[in-house]
């Protein structure tokens, strides 16, 4: 959780540091400076939006890891039951 908290923080950072690049660059009217500013705020964005969804999904994931380690056998066999199926629904398309 700690991870996550400072990656959100991280990228708040690198979207303030990306708004504050867009608005010197426009200023001064230098592109590039602007251009590297709003690839500041997208990088930013979507840091913030990974630790949201990692928050959001970290509960099942930690479920699923304690049931293969707890379940090993079940686990092979539920993993390779789903390949076979997968397996058998691309040949279908394949042979169409």
């Amino acid at each position: 959780m700690v991870g996550t908290t400072q990656n959100k923080a991280e990228g708040l950072l690198d979207e303030a540091t990306g708004r504050v690049k867009d608005a010197v660059g426009g200023a001064t009217g230098d592109l590039g400076k602007q251009v590297d500013g709003k690839f500041d705020q997208a990088a930013g964005k979507a840091r913030q939006e990974f630790s949201d969804l990692y928050d959001a999904n970290e509960g099942a994931v930690e479920a699923a890891t304690c049931f293969v380690r707890e379940r090993p056998l079940v686990s092979l066999l539920i993993a390779s039951l789903v390949g076979l199926v997968i397996g058998r629904l691309v040949l279908k398309r394949c042979k169409s």
